[in-house]
């Protein structure tokens, strides 16, 4: 029986649990640790690049524009780099070898991812979800209840990633080209 996200099992009420369990227990294991200085910088430009090619289409933005909004956005929130309280940045290692990073701000009484990001190398191999569980259980030793986040509505895989993990929608915006 084949148990991916795309195939619906009507032989057995349990074939969504089935598929879940299953994308747990191949979840890779990764660790999270602080960038070092070299790290961070490569992970601003990173960040911002990626950040820039979704708000540039949501905001109807030029790229350039995109870009310098980004940057802006980022260093409004992290004004001491690595060292801005309540901002926490890690990068996500399997065996020592980043794999990807998860930025979450823990400004406010519920925690806020503001980046999740997986190697463009490292894509398809289940580190998306080990990088956002082990987010979870970071915020859980900390005494957190619950975490937050925002999706581009055009990110469908971040989208069913977030879906898989039981993160739920609690407001929407949405658009119409006129």
């Amino acid at each position: 029986m084949t148990l991916s996200d795309d195939t619906e099992d009507v032989r057995s009420p349990y074939g969504d649990l089935l598929r879940r369990y299953v994308r747990q227990m191949s979840t890779p294991s990764i660790t999270l640790r602080p960038p070092t200085a070299d790290e961070y910088a490569g992970w601003m430009t990173r960040g911002c690049e990626g950040y820039a090619a979704d708000i540039g289409p949501a905001r109807d933005l030029d790229p350039a524009a995109a870009l310098e909004a980004a940057y802006q956005e980022f260093g409004a929130l992290l004004t001491d780099g690595l060292e801005t309280e309540n901002q926490l940045v890690w990068l996500a290692c399997d065996d020592d070898e980043p794999v990807g990073s998860l930025w979450i701000g823990t400004q406010k009484t519920m925690p806020f991812i503001y980046l999740v990001e997986v190697l463009a190398e490292q894509r398809g191999k289940g580190y998306g979800r080990a990088i956002m569980l082990a987010g979870e259980e970071e915020c859980r030793r900390r005494g957190y209840t619950h975490l937050a986040l925002n999706v581009f509505g055009s990110n469908k895989i971040a989208t069913g990633l977030y879906d898989s993990l039981g993160y739920v929608v609690v407001t929407q915006e949405m658009r119409k080209t006129l």
